[in-house]
């Protein structure tokens, strides 16, 4: 279902509810939490809910904690398979949900989302995942399919709501019998803060500058983008294509930083490295490029389109909701980097006007669809509504 917002439901800032509740936010880093989930944290801060945050600690807990969050450390390996570990960490959700005795748990991402749900179980603590992407379990062999749904099935099956960003993976948790239809929520994505990524002039050069924001996974489209970069640049060394995000992620599909330098090294494509506020190298390019397998809402396209910048994406759950072909950017066949290469080409030829008319039509649908003010009154909307169950 999507939630139904008239002007009464949405929650303003200094509004004070009645019963403040106490709310943990769960992730797999406070990364994580910081640059997705700020928005949500500060408003439920405002009016009056105990924010906790529970996740891997790494620099940027500081300023959760600075916010006024408690914020906890979770051991977890992101990266492994092994049950045993698992086992422990639900383990380790039991003692926390039962040391900090919240009213609610907003969960984020996939372990904390599965093992989460199975510990709240235990604890009777209410608990509403969001399903922020299917994950490489959805993308590899039949197996691994297989086992990510009987763990699905397993820890979704006692919980109210179950959070979706987008209508074409709730309808691969109904095909697969993960979910049923009366637990499930649409909320089109984390929101977007329109007065933190502001329109920016094109920049005005000959050269088309190209780039790719987020974790260095093969799973992203990496391989594709330096591949089709490699045929533009061959065709016109003009084109500039660029990388920024952190390599050596905790994931199956990880990049290696040796890669990522090798490519550098061959002039094709500049490694920049990750970033803690990406809004100037934004702006310095023509076009955002994420050739991703899938997406669950993707932010980098929303952030990039906030700005006005033209998208290049792959017409896949996450990005073509995103991405109108033609309109605001171009849909590309995903896992094709012959044809990424043709809509990489295709931008490379538009005049800057033409491409300021595309940026400004991606901004006006992030207003419309994706920012702030349509995101955290749903999710505020749908604390109030679950507290009252």
């Amino acid at each position: 279902m999507f939630w139904d917002l008239p002007a009464a439901a949405c929650v303003r800032s200094g509004d004070r509810e009645d019963s403040a509740m106490k709310i943990l936010i769960s992730a797999n880093s406070m990364f994580n939490v910081l640059n997705f989930r700020l928005g949500l944290v500060k408003a439920l801060r405002e009016i009056g809910h105990d924010v906790a945050i529970l996740a891997p600690f790494d620099a940027d807990h500081a300023p959760l904690v600075a916010m006024g969050c408690e914020v906890r450390h979770l051991v977890m390996d992101n990266k492994g398979t092994s049950p045993m570990n698992d086992v422990q960490l639900v383990a380790r959700f039991v003692r926390e949900f039962r040391m900090l005795r919240p009213n609610l748990v907003l969960s984020y991402t996939i372990k904390n989302n599965i093992y989460g749900a199975m510990a709240s179980r235990r604890t009777n603590v209410t608990f509403v995942p969001t399903v922020t992407g299917l994950g490489t379990a959805f993308l590899a062999s039949s197996l691994l399919r297989q086992v990510a749904c009987a763990l699905y099935r397993h820890a979704f099956k006692h919980l109210d709501h179950v959070v979706f960003q987008n209508c074409e993976d709730f309808g691969e948790f109904l095909k697969y019998r993960l979910v049923s239809q009366r637990q499930i929520l649409l909320i089109p994505g984390s929101g977007v803060d329109t007065t933190r990524f502001q329109i920016a002039p094109m920049p005005s050069s000959d050269e088309r500058k190209f780039l790719m924001i987020g974790r260095m996974l093969r799973d992203k489209g990496v391989e594709e983008y330096v591949a089709a970069a490699r045929i533009c640049k061959l065709a016109d060394p003009r084109l500039r294509f660029s990388l920024i995000g952190p390599a050596d992620a905790q994931n199956n599909t990880a990049i290696s930083l040796e890669q990522l330098q090798a490519w550098d090294k061959e002039g094709f494509v500049s490694y920049l490295g990750p970033r803690e506020d990406v809004r100037s190298d934004i702006a310095s390019a023509h076009c955002i490029v994420l050739p991703s397998y899938r997406e669950g809402m993707s932010r980098v396209l929303l952030e990039a389109a906030c700005m006005g910048r033209p998208l290049i994406a792959t017409d896949v759950p996450g990005c073509r909701d995103i991405v109108e072909d033609g309109v605001n950017g171009y849909l590309c066949t995903p896992a094709d980097s012959r044809d990424l290469a043709r809509k990489l080409q295709s931008i490379a030829t538009l005049p800057v006007d033409v491409l300021t008319k595309m940026g400004h039509e991606g901004r006006a649908k992030v207003v419309k669809s994706f920012a702030d003010e349509i995101v955290i009154p749903a999710y505020l909307k749908m604390i109030t509504e679950t507290d009252r169950l």
